[in-house]
């Protein structure tokens, strides 16, 4: 079961302990017998399993002195770190044809507990055996634990004892294992653990010379030493300069075809009486001091080598019992370099992970998820010091013309230019992040220059050389600044974005200041309020539908109700141009419960026309999130045709599962308990996560119309969906795209699998009637444009 070079290491360990084929001794035997008496079972059993028999150092119950170790039970157990319990072996199908199972020895009960050498080696078991089936209680099994862990102190005291080793005293080897755990285990210099080792070793052994290293494998599998400690020689000036350059980089044996790296290869110990003359030699690394004796011992971790012991120039020589008396320590060196090693690869494998979430892999600036937790910290700090915060939207101007000339990979290049210049040009309490694609944002506190923000642009302007080519382009910036846009991360996002493409529109090669007064002035949410009140009392709001196409099946899915403010004087306004200033208010309730009301007759109209359609509705954030909404969708709901439930599905902004996790969860959770479907909108804005999206009960995913009308573009957009598809896919939610406006678009959402569409191209939000007739006439061919 054991590895080749792990059993062979056993079995040296049990033949070291001297006790295979040696009288019964009382100090066991007591113990067997207490197990027998306690469990009260048939037969109790010290057994050590050699390399082809199991045989019995202490027996109580049966006359056998040993078994054929290929129908040992113990040879399962020491297999194990803790005990195997076999409650009924005629039912084990491990053993129900062993033949210590049938008559005359009917083994039916059978639990061992392994017993290991003081180095750690699992050389047997104390077991009982009974010939009846049964079970262990956790006490019983405590004890059995208790029992054989006296049998490995009797072990371990008896190899302390019998005699101080023939080359190694123990006392002196027992202080070097605990120098060891102790160095290794709170000196953060592993070099001068290493090296502490080192030095006992050469103690313990009397050599002159001596190295320990750790194995590694390159990528071709060839195994080299990576030096932790080496003996520091009176060495020639040559040798002397060679060394220390090797101190600068780490010293590396590679060479494995000589006497220093050849256990690297087979794994066992190496002992040469004259290196000079020894045909094995292969020659040592230049530079390397004489040797005369010496002893390679392999270092293992379980059944792994991970290390290497030189030991070199020893008067009286060398002989294979000197490491066999060292294995205690050698044993202890290879726990702790595999201890620190794992914990390395952890900590690496963590930061790696981190890297990959928090970072750009490309240009290696802060992504968006990374960037919009340092712009929420940004505005903390800047609200605690009473300070400003620039936000700086970048986007370059001409950069698809150079990845469409010249290539993906001309671009890359040009990307990561960029992004060092401007990580170059900010201060170091500044960020710079990439959102995506050729888009950038700069995060600048306390600006009181505006140059700042021409100096960002012209460190884009200077020309890039890349391999023969000399590239030119510019960026257009937009610029938010913090708190006299005084609203959360997102907005100051988009309103830098705006901003942005302000500054295109201008002619681009330039930036532009967010105009915060153009975009919501207090008159104009002032004005709204004061409206609204009176456009519920007098039925002004109406709900427009869109159709949500089948695209697989080529059918009518159903509907999106969409509100419409029909304004005395203004004409018919969408909801962009007041659903915004009413939100946290009083009136974001009322005009949900006008909603929940309308789509619930809708519903109840295509139940009584047979009409198979199902109706989503959008609700305000702030109605989703309030205590009342629970209580309004079931009034909603209540004495109506438990049909409509069917029907119904509830579209929440990605951005607002965000808000308050919890509440979301929760509320989302009754309206799926009330038989409403859940639909995710505006998917791949909101940077949620994907426990998030595991954790919302959500049946229907609606890709951002950005994404989907950007597919044209092709690339990461292109990718995003497909991502997102793929996603919800493996999570078994419905896919609807948003913002199909052309034939291509229809095209691409169906190549890739997405299920259903929704755009200009097939209708705009229309009146229920207008709608309805729409619906009448509809055919798979004729759908495009068809109201």
């Amino acid at each position: 079961m054991a590895t080749h070079q792990l059993e062979k290491r056993r079995q040296a360990a049990l033949e070291k302990l001297g006790i295979l084929d040696t009288p019964p001794e009382e100090r066991f035997e007591r113990l067997t017998r207490i197990a027998r008496h306690h469990y009260g079972v048939k037969i109790s059993l010290f057994s050590l399993l050699d390399n082809d028999r199991q045989w019995f150092k202490s027996r109580q119950g049966t006359e056998l002195e040993q078994t054929p170790r290929s129908i040992a039970f113990c040879d399962y157990a020491i297999q194990q770190e803790d005990a195997l319990v076999v409650e009924d072996a005629a039912r084990d199908a491990r053993f129900c044809d062993n033949p210590l199972v049938k008559n005359p020895n009917n083994y039916r009960f059978y639990a061992g507990m392994p017993v290991r050498d003081p180095t750690g080696f699992r050389i047997g078991t104390l077991c009982i055996i009974d010939d009846q089936p049964r079970c262990l209680s956790d006490i019983d099994l405590d004890v059995l634990r208790n029992l054989a862990s006296i049998i490995e102190d009797e072990l371990e005291r008896s190899l302390l004892t019998s005699n101080e080793g023939e080359y190694v005293q123990v006392s002196l080897l027992n202080r070097a294992i605990h120098r060891a755990q102790n160095m290794f285990l709170s000196n953060t210099d592993e070099r001068a653990a290493f090296e502490q080792v080192l030095h006992d070793l050469l103690t313990l052994t009397g050599s002159q010379f001596g190295f320990i290293g750790e194995v590694h494998q390159r990528a071709s599998g060839q195994p080299y030493l990576q030096i932790g400690a080496i003996s520091n020689l009176a060495w020639s000036e040559e040798t002397e300069t060679f060394y220390q350059k090797i101190e600068r980089r780490g010293m590396v044996f590679d060479n494995v075809e000589n006497l220093l790296g050849r256990p690297m290869v087979t794994g066992d110990i190496i002992v040469s009486d004259s290196v000079k003359d020894d045909p094995r030699g292969g020659g040592l690394p230049k530079g390397h001091p004489q040797l005369d004796t010496y002893m390679g011992i392999p270092v293992f971790a379980g059944d792994r080598q991970i290390g290497l012991v030189g030991l070199a120039n020893r008067l009286e020589g060398y002989r294979a019992q000197l490491a066999e008396e060292l294995a205690p320590l050698l044993h202890t060196i290879g726990n702790l370099i595999e201890r620190k090693r794992l914990y390395k690869e952890k900590l690496e494998h963590k930061q790696s992970l981190e890297k990959a979430a928090n970072y750009d892999a490309l240009t290696g600036l802060p992504n968006r998820r990374r960037l919009t937790k340092v712009f929420q910290q940004e505005v903390a700090e800047a609200d605690k010091r009473k300070g400003r915060l620039a936000v700086c939207f970048i986007d370059l101007d001409g950069f698809k013309a150079i990845n469409d000339e010249h290539g993906h990979a001309v671009g890359d290049a040009v990307l990561k230019t960029i992004a060092d210049r401007l990580q170059s040009t900010i201060r170091s309490h500044d960020t710079v992040g990439r959102l995506g694609g050729d888009e950038f944002v700069a995060i600048l506190r306390d600006v009181d220059n505006d140059k700042v923000y021409s100096r960002l642009l012209e460190a884009i302007r200077q020309p890039i050389k890349h391999n023969q080519l000399i590239l030119t382009l510019s960026a257009s910036m937009g610029v938010t600044v913090y708190p006299d846009d005084d609203v959360d991360t997102d907005l100051l996002l988009r309103h830098a974005d705006q901003a942005m493409y302000a500054a295109k529109e201008s002619g681009k090669n330039g930036y532009k200041l967010f105009d915060l007064e153009t975009h919501q002035s207090r008159e104009e949410r002032a004005r709204v309020l004061e409206q609204i009140g009176i456009a519920l009392e007098q039925d002004q709001l109406e709900l427009y539908y869109q159709p949500k196409l089948n695209l697989k099946q080529q059918t009518i899915q159903g509907f999106e109700a969409l509100i419409r403010w029909n304004h005395p004087e203004e004409g018919v306004l969408s909801p962009y141009r007041f659903l915004e200033h009413i939100e946290y208010t009083e009136y974001a309730r009322d005009v949900g419960l006008f909603v929940l009301d309308s789509a619930v007759k809708v519903v109840e109209e295509f139940i009584a026309q047979d009409l198979p359609y199902t109706l989503s509705i959008n609700l305000s954030p702030s109605h989703f999130l309030s205590e009342s909404f629970p209580r309004d969708i079931e009034s909603a709901l209540e004495g109506r045709n438990p049909e409509v439930r069917n029907r119904l599905i509830l579209e929440i902004l990605e951005t607002t599962a965000l808000d308050d996790a919890d509440r979301v969860i929760r509320n989302l959770g009754i309206c799926r308990e009330l038989g409403v479907d859940i639909s995710l909108d505006d998917f791949g804005t909101g940077y949620s996560s994907l426990t998030y999206f595991r954790l919302l009960p959500a049946q229907e995913i609606k890709i951002d119309r950005s994404f989907v009308q950007d597919m044209t573009r092709g690339g990461e957009n292109n990718m995003i969906v497909r991502a997102i598809v793929n996603l919800s896919q493996s999570f078994q939610r419905r896919t609807v795209a948003e913002g199909i406006e052309t034939k291509d678009l229809e095209e691409q959402v169906i190549d890739l699998g997405c299920e259903t569409g929704q755009g200009f191209l097939y209708s705009r939000p229309v009146p229920y009637a207008q709608a309805m007739e729409w619906a009448r006439n509809f055919t798979w061919e004729q759908r495009y444009g068809a109201s």
